[in-house]
This record gives C-alpha cells, sequence and structure tokens, in this order.
C-alpha cells in the first residue's frame, strides 16, 4: 500500500500525506472517536478527486470527506483517505441577485459568504455555532440548520443544486425534476440510472411507502436528520400527491458524504432580515418552567428562541473571552432563553416586544426579564454560540459528552419530553447539560461522563440506548441536525424499525456499490463506544514539568481540553487573532488543535523515556508564534503558548539547542555588553556588509533590519535624571518596570514613559531587577525564566501593592507577571499577590483616567488621527480598548482599532530566515493593508516592539508606542 500512496502522491495536482504527523491530527474531529486514516489528501482539482476515487474503488478503501472537521458525531473520522477540500475547494463562483441564488465549491466558509452577499441585501439563512469556520460543504452533509432554523430551516431546505462525481467517477447534478424529467432519468445507463431507478423501485411500493411514514418523524418536524431522508422523496409529486418537485438533493443533504462526492453547490437566499432588533432573555429557577416557557413563546413571530442552562453559564464566568458577555445576567438562573424579535421600524419592534413581554409575564414562569438591543444581542448569542467549546473547558476528565444532544421532538410535546429526560438522568444520578435551539424542540441534551473510565463508557452507551427509545416514543429525531455519524448511527434500525433500515442499506449501495465513500457512517456503523479517543481504564502517563499545569491537573489534561471544536480555523475576516500561521498556510497542521492533539497523542503513547522528544511535535510547534490568542478566543483555554514552552524545554533535554536559539535566548546579554560600546555596536549591526555577516551567521533573514541598541540605556537615564523627575504632592506614587527591550532598545520609549507619568503627577520610581525572560520563555529556556521570575517576584512582591502598582510599557514584559510567572514561580501565594497589580501603562493611565485623576485640559486641542495595533499578549490577557481609551483623551484625536490580529514578529519568529515569508504572510493577513491605505499623516500606534519592527519592515511606516504619542500631546 506505502508504494500505491507514493504513485497517488505523484499522480495528483494537490498533495497526499501519509506520516504520522497528518495522520495523527486528522484522526479526530470535534467527536469523542479516533481513528488513524490512512492518508490524508489536500485535492486541488475536481480532477484529483476523479484519481482519488478510483484509487479508493481499486483498493478497496474509503474517502472521507472533510471540510472544517467540526462534526459531533465521528462523521470525519476513519481509517481511509481523509479528503480535506477546505484549502483549495473554496470559490465563489457565481452570485445572482435577481433570482436570490449563489453557486459555489463546498470548502466556502458560511460567514465569509455572507460577507461576499451582504452588499446585494442577501444571506444564506442556517447559522450554526461554529459559522465562523464551518463550511457549506459540511452544512450540506450534516443537513445543518443553527439558530435560525425556526425562520429559515435548514440547509436541505435552501438547496438548489448540487453538482457532485458518484462512486464510478461520473459527474452528475441534482436538481428539481419534473415527472417527465424523472422519467428520462430512468433510461440513463449506467450508475446514475441505476440510482433513479432504485429510487422508484423503493418508493412506488405501498408497502415502503407505509413503512416511510409510520416510522419517519412527522414532516412539520423540520429538524430530523436520522438516516436518510427518503421521506422527502416519497413527498413529491412523483411519488405522492404533493406539488413539491423531486430532487435528490435532499436525500444529498444530511447523507454525510456516503452517497456522493459534492463538488458545487447552488443556494437559495434570503433578503436580509430587518435591521431592528431586540431580545428578551428570560431567566428562570429550574429547566422544567424553562420548557413550559417555548409553547407560549412561539405564538410570537420570533427569529431566535435559545436557551442555555446553569452548566454552561458557569463555564463562562471563568472564560477570559465570554466573561463580559455576562452583563445582562442577573441572579443565578437555571437555564436562560433568549427569545430575538425583529422588525422594519423601532416602532413596530416595541409593539412585538410589548406582546411577547406580556406573554411571558402573565405566564408566570420567569423570574427576570432583561431586554437587549443591538450589539447586546450579538454578545448574547456569542455566549451561547460558545457553548460547545465551553464544555470543553471543564476541568478533570468529566466532561458533557455528545451521544443524545441531537435529538429534537416536536414543539407541543417538548416539556413532557425533557421531563421524562430529566427523570432518566436521575436514574443514572446524573446532572446533564441543556442548552441550543428550544423553539425548534431541539435541546442539545448531555450527560457529564468520564470516557476514560470503561463504567462511563457504559453508561455512554446506555443513556444514548434509553433516550433512543424516549424519543422514538414521542416520534421525534435522534439526530437532529448534528448527524448520525458513527455515533447514532447503530440506532436507527431501533428508531426506524427493520424494513426502513433496509432501504437505507439499499440506497446505499445503489449510489457506493463498492462502499468508497465514509464507509461506517448512517449504514453499517461499528458500535458507538469502539474506536474512542480515549482507550478506558489506561493506565495514565506521568508526566513531570518545569512549569505548574495543576489549573487543567496537568500538562496532558490541558492538550485533552482540546475537543476538536476548531474555533482556531475562524478566517481572517472573522476577526480575533488566533491562529496566525494557520491563516496564512490554511493547513490544518498549523492549527491549534492540531497541536493539541499531537501532543495528546506523543504524550499518551510515546514509548520513549521523554515522552517530549519526537521530531514530529517539534514539526507541529514549529509555526506556533506563541501570540496567546488560544489562551483567551479558545473556548477550552488551551494555553499553546504555555505547552509549546514547556515542550521547548523538555526536548532540549535530549536534542541540543541551536546555536541562533541560545542567542536568541540570551539576548539580553548580548544587549548589555553592546550597550558600553553603543556606537560601535550600532555600525556593526546596521552596516550592509557586518549585518549581513551576522545574519548569515545566525540564521536570521537577510531582508530583516536589526534592532538598533540605544546610544544610552533607559537605566542610565533614570539615574542621571532621577532628580528632575521628582513631584511634589504627586498624585500616587508608581513603580515603572525596566524591560529589557525598553532599556536597551526602545529607550526613547522608557523616556517618554518617565516623563509622561512626572508631567501628569506621578512620582516614577525604577529600582534594580532582573531582566522579565520573556527572550528565554519564548525559547524555551525555562530553567533560567524560573530563575527570573523567582527573583522579580522576590524584589517587587514586599513593593507592590493596590495603591503602588508596577507598570510596564513593553506588554510582553509586563504580562509576564500575570502569565508565566504564576506557572513557573515558587511563591505562588506572591506570585498571584503581585499579579493582581502589575499592569500595562495604558490599562493604568485608563483607571486613573476613570478616577479623575488625569484629565483632557491636559492635553492638547490639536487634531489628529491615529490607528491602533494591539499587542497580541495584551489582545489575550488585556483588551486594546485600553489604548484606545487613553489616545482619546486628546479632545480632537480621532482614533481607530485596527482589526489586525497578530503582526506576525513574534520576537524572533520573524527574524529567523525559514519563518520570515509566513512571518510577512501573517502581516499581510490585515495590518499591512490597513496601514497602506492610511494617510501619511495618520499616525500608527502600537505597544509592541516586535510589532513595530515588523510595520517598519513590511510597510516602511514608523508606529509609535501610545506613551510616546500621548507625550508629545500635553499641553
Amino acid at each position: 500500500m506505502k508504494n500505491s500512496l507514493l504513485q497517488l502522491a505523484k499522480d495528483l495536482e494537490g498533495e497526499l500525506y501519509h506520516d504520522e504527523l497528518w495522520k495523527t491530527i486528522y484522526a479526530t474531529d470535534a467527536s469523542v472517536y479516533r481513528e488513524i486514516p490512512l492518508a490524508v489528501s489536500i485535492p486541488k482539482s475536481k480532477q484529483d478527486l476523479i484519481r482519488l476515487i478510483r484509487f479508493a474503488r481499486e483498493n478497496k478503501i474509503t474517502l472521507i470527506p472533510r471540510t472544517a472537521g467540526t462534526s459531533l458525531a465521528g462523521q470525519c473520522t476513519g481509517n481511509g483517505i481523509v479528503v480535506d477540500v477546505s484549502r483549495h475547494f473554496t470559490d465563489i463562483i457565481n452570485i445572482d441577485p435577481e433570482r436570490k441564488t449563489v453557486t459555489l465549491q463546498p470548502g466556502v466558509i458560511r460567514d465569509d459568504l455572507n460577507r461576499k452577499l451582504y452588499k446585494h441585501g442577501l444571506f444564506f439563512g442556517p447559522n450554526t455555532s461554529t459559522s465562523n469556520r464551518c463550511m457549506i460543504g459540511g452544512m450540506v452533509g450534516n443537513n445543518s440548520s443553527g439558530t435560525t432554523s425556526i425562520r429559515y430551516g435548514t440547509t436541505r431546505d435552501r438547496i438548489k443544486s448540487i453538482k457532485a462525481l458518484l462512486s464510478d467517477g461520473s459527474e452528475v447534478e441534482f436538481r428539481d425534476l419534473t415527472k417527465i424529467e424523472f422519467q428520462k432519468k430512468l433510461k440513463i445507463k449506467g450508475l446514475e440510472g441505476d440510482i433513479y431507478r432504485k429510487i422508484q423501485d423503493i418508493l412506488n411500493s405501498e408497502e415502503n411507502k407505509e413503512a416511510i411514514n409510520s416510522n419517519f418523524p412527522p414532516m412539520e418536524l423540520h429538524r430530523r436528520n436520522t438516516g436518510y431522508a427518503l421521506d422527502e422523496l416519497l413527498h413529491t409529486e412523483i411519488f405522492s400527491h404533493s406539488e413539491r418537485k423531486l430532487n435528490i438533493c435532499d436525500l444529498i443533504a444530511g447523507s454525510e458524504g456516503t452517497l456522493a462526492f459534492i463538488t458545487e453547490i447552488t443556494l437559495k437566499l434570503d433578503i436580509l432580515p430587518p435591521s431592528e432588533k431586540a431580545m428578551i432573555a428570560v431567566h428562570f429557577r429550574s429547566i422544567d418552567v424553562c420548557m413550559q416557557a417555548v409553547v407560549p413563546a412561539m405564538e410570537h413571530s420570533l427569529f431566535t428562541c435559545e436557551m442555555m442552562d446553569k452548566i454552561i453559564l458557569d463555564c463562562t464566568s471563568d472564560n477570559l473571552k465570554y466573561r463580559e458577555n455576562r452583563f445582562f445576567i442577573e441572579d443565578d438562573p437555571e437555564a436562560i432563553l433568549m427569545l430575538e424579535l425583529r422588525a422594519e421600524t423601532q416602532e413596530a419592534l416595541e409593539k412585538h416586544l410589548e406582546a411577547l413581554m406580556g406573554t411571558l409575564k402573565s405566564s408566570n414562569l420567569g423570574y427576570a426579564f432583561p431586554v437587549l438591543y443591538g450589539d447586546q444581542i450579538d454578545l448574547a448569542l456569542d455566549l451561547r454560540k460558545a457553548g460547545l467549546g465551553l464544555l470543553g473547558n471543564m476541568k478533570g476528565d468529566r466532561k458533557a459528552v455528545a451521544c443524545i444532544e441531537d435529538t429534537a421532538v416536536a414543539i407541543p410535546v417538548l416539556a413532557d419530553y425533557i421531563a421524562e429526560f430529566t427523570q432518566i438522568m436521575k436514574n443514572y444520578d446524573q446532572q446533564a447539560v441543556y442548552y441550543a435551539h428550544a423553539g425548534a424542540g431541539e435541546i442539545h441534551l448531555r450527560p457529564i461522563l468520564n470516557l476514560k473510565k470503561s463504567e462511563d463508557v457504559g453508561l455512554f452507551r446506555s443513556i444514548t440506548l434509553d433516550v433512543a427509545k424516549l424519543v422514538k416514543k414521542y416520534k421525534g429525531s435522534l439526530s437532529g441536525e448534528h448527524g448520525d455519524g458513527r455515533l447514532r448511527a447503530e440506532f436507527i434500525e431501533l428508531m426506524y424499525g427493520e424494513k426502513v433500515y433496509s432501504l437505507l442499506k439499499d440506497l446505499k449501495f445503489a449510489f457506493d456499490p463498492d462502499n468508497i465513500f465514509n464507509k461506517g457512517k448512517i449504514v453499517d456503523a461499528p458500535a458507538m463506544d469502539t474506536s474512542l479517543r480515549y482507550v478506558p481504564d489506561r493506565k495514565e502517563p506521568e508526566i513531570e514539568t518545569i512549569m505548574d499545569f495543576s489549573d487543567a491537573e496537568g500538562v496532558l489534561k490541558l492538550a485533552e481540553k482540546c475537543n476538536g471544536s476548531g474555533d482556531c480555523r475562524k478566517s481572517v475576516e472573522a476577526g480575533g487573532t488566533m491562529c496566525p500561521s494557520y491563516r496564512a498556510t490554511r493547513d490544518e497542521k498549523d492549527t491549534t488543535r492540531a497541536r493539541a492533539n499531537a501532543l495528546r497523542e506523543f504524550l499518551t503513547n510515546s514509548d520513549r523515556e521523554n515522552r517530549f522528544d519526537h521530531p514530529e511535535l517539534k514539526e507541529v510547534l514549529d509555526l506556533c508564534i506563541s501570540c496567546k490568542g488560544c489562551k483567551s478566543e479558545c473556548p477550552s483555554n488551551v494555553d499553546m503558548a504555555a505547552l509549546k514552552a514547556e515542550f521547548q524545554f523538555q526536548y532540549y533535554k535530549s536534542n541540543k539547542p541551536s546555536l541562533r536559539d541560545r542567542t536568541f535566548a540570551g539576548i539580553t546579554k548580548q544587549n548589555a555588553m553592546a550597550s558600553k560600546v553603543p556606537g560601535l555596536s550600532r555600525f556593526v549591526m546596521q552596516n550592509k556588509f557586518t549585518s549581513r555577516i551576522a545574519k548569515e551567521l545566525l540564521g536570521v533573514a537577510v531582508e530583516r533590519e536589526l534592532p538598533a541598541i540605544g546610544k544610552t540605556t533607559l537605566k542610565k537615564y533614570y539615574l542621571t535624571n532621577k532628580e528632575k523627575l521628582k513631584v511634589q504632592d504627586p498624585v500616587r506614587t508608581v513603580y515603572l518596570f525596566n524591560d529589557e527591550f525598553t532599556n536597551y532598545l526602545d529607550v526613547e520609549v522608557g523616556i517618554d514613559a518617565l516623563k509622561l507619568l512626572s508631567r501628569l503627577g506621578y512620582q516614577v520610581i525604577m529600582i534594580d531587577h532582573p531582566e522579565s525572560g520573556r527572550s528565554y520563555l519564548s525559547k524555551g529556556f525555562l530553567a533560567e525564566a524560573k530563575n527570573l521570575a523567582n527573583e522579580n517576584i522576590r524584589i517587587f512582591n514586599p513593593l507592590i501593592n493596590k495603591e503602588t502598582p508596577l507598570l510596564g510599557v513593553e506588554p510582553s514584559a509586563i504580562l509576564s507577571f500575570r502569565d508565566e510567572y504564576l506557572r513557573l514561580a515558587d511563591d505562588k501565594k506572591s506570585a498571584n499577590e503581585l499579579s493582581e497589580n502589575c499592569f500595562i501603562i495604558e490599562e493604568f493611565l485608563k483607571q486613573e483616567l476613570a478616577v479623575g485623576n488625569i484629565r483632557k485640559e491636559q492635553f492638547t486641542n490639536q487634531a489628529a488621527v491615529i490607528k491602533i495595533h494591539g499587542h497580541c499578549h495584551q489582545k489575550a490577557l488585556s483588551n486594546t480598548s485600553r489604548t484606545f481609551d487613553i489616545l482619546n483623551i486628546p479632545e480632537n484625536y480621532k482614533v481607530t482599532i485596527i482589526p489586525s490580529g497578530c503582526c506576525g514578529m513574534a520576537g524572533s519568529f520573524g527574524y529567523e530566515k525559514e519563518h520570515y515569508e509566513i512571518s510577512m504572510r501573517i502581516g499581510e493577513n490585515s495590518l499591512f493593508p490597513a496601514i497602506r491605505k492610511s494617510n501619511e499623516s495618520t499616525i500608527i500606534s502600537a505597544n509592541g516592539t516586535s510589532c513595530r519592527h515588523q510595520i517598519k519592515d513590511g510597510t516602511g511606516r514608523i508606529a509609535q508606542h501610545p506613551v510616546s504619542i500621548l507625550y508629545k500631546a500635553l499641553a
């Protein structure tokens, strides 16, 4: 097989990987399953897909289609070739505003599509919680629906036509067919004709019709994805008295890539919803009461009717990103029902709102009814949408497990169904999680289990079986929108009966007689409790680390927190920072998810004495630039920067670090020596001949301009000007952390900070202390970083408190006190106390502005336009809005924040010759274009030293630190 794969790789225009790393990172999706594939293909063309289909038939293997890989039921796992179309099949082929249609390839991201459609006044309605990274092909495969289904239906309802490749490699188009056109299809020779003939055989039988009508959920339940949608084809003009046209797209939607390989999709679009909107977030004391409120609420014309329970809400309280989204929560509700209304005018909206509020209050069910408007609604919905990832953030091995999370029943019986479900959970001594689409009769219900224990794996099966029987009792769908996959497929026969199940198998065979498309999904699935991500009752590996990972119960469990929800795959246009390298390469290998998967795999299964000593781990972590975006933007808070630092430290135990790594790690020592002869140092670093030699010796990109040593140091300046900086009757006394970058390289920034604070009435104290250790942290020299952290904590802890805080101008240095020091410190109590009073200088100035210690009158009234690029660590651990707020102090300054993500420099990363191109591509994603578009008179603000260098190298513009801008703005 290896030789065959090597030949296939040569034949494809795209890529084919069959090494251990790529197979490992594609072995899981967002489900509980793990299957090592034979290979991973990234096809580049339709011809590549045909070659793959031919190869699969000849070698009797299966193809597993994949877009974003966020499936919850294991649809994207398998032992064949994973075919990832997310990189190359991303074209929006045609937008037809008049017909309200769009034709596109399956790798187009849902939210990116809607951004393109917005200018036409159109949008694609189905809206999953993963909409900023899920792709239309995956939405078709799962028949996704999401929060808007009560208004816009499911993906199936929006499909006009599909072009696809059948299992013999032939291309077909599925669309609406009249009776005459259907008869013509029956006469086609070959596989396409066989498919239509089999459909006719199945649906012409009165016995089969009766079986389908008796066993499928009622058509009124629009969330029904259990099995293949034979009922949709039955209720057409060809097989019933319906006026609906027959369209095989109805069957392809929800078929999970088991029937055909989609290459092109044409969707029906909707006009943008009314702009005026409001939401009532009804609070309840119990789940039962919340469910009772759904029926009266749905009597109104709602756009969304979503719910989340206390467990979800509690997860958000500890999440850095979503903590601020909880602004509307009152007391401690057991559940919240989020009811959104829209109207064309504010007056009409208020009438709808008044009527809904009247119904809610007269029902006597809720206890609080906050009304949200505009952006507040988006914040609240983001809180609900984060549910999947946040559930993965539960500490320890007990997790909210997807197995029964996709059940849907009719609204009138929803409360009764939930009451019986709750009793089942009580019988199992379970406290389940409840959230999602109450208005569609679908509540995502999850038991909390530890699938590392065989006892809980047993519960995994028995709970699913009991709930399947309950769903059948209420004529619901076991799979509402997430699909069957390999999770629920074995229960399809129970839900529909032997007769219908045999029809589904016949249908699969008609489409795919060689079983090459996603084998084992929907029909002939293996048992739901096999091929799990974790081996039950395994002996947990003991892994000693220098960093303290007790907050996650160890380094391995921190990696295991990644549940595969794929937030790290969101596009540049979706905003945020995570994950810069993936955004540049579009390779799954460069996602936070892939790195976590690889760490989990090798740390668990390694047979080496040093479990970190694997070249695969070095490869997968190579492009991680430790931006910390995942620390805040990943709902599970998978802190990959910390994991990478620990990996590097452990890897060096078995592999000697390079000269470049040692040099960059100890760069402060080199700068200290260079500062003794600043003139000579500057000449060497800036002279083209000598600087080129230095770059080539260290493996630095020749395109880079090396940072120049300051003419003095900040420490020398402070000691020389200490008396001049004294303030009579100071407002407050503060300590300034003289970080290693400001002291030796960005001295002018440090001087501006001293002068600004002094002029504003603050007494600034600088004392002797070691460097922050940032360069050691970035290269994994954690023993050295630990010593520096301990020393800084020892020096500053007795001096720093709420009244006399410690300020820093370089975010990556001062924020170490709030981040890495907490993992490295020996004295945890002192480290935590100190961390609470360490601030980026902008944070401090914002606080002082808020209490009136800083006033607008102290600054110029001249006009200026400023654009801010925020440091990644500030975005992750603080907020760029602090910089925005202080630069808005001068009353005529017009300030905007560039939605720039990461600049791409990331300390030494962007200087390294093999990383230079990626570094610049990251900058080109959004930062560089935004700066180039700005007027030459616009002031560019960047508080990170690396960011300022990247901006200069990438655009030629000089960026200024916010304190320098403010100092120049003093009246």
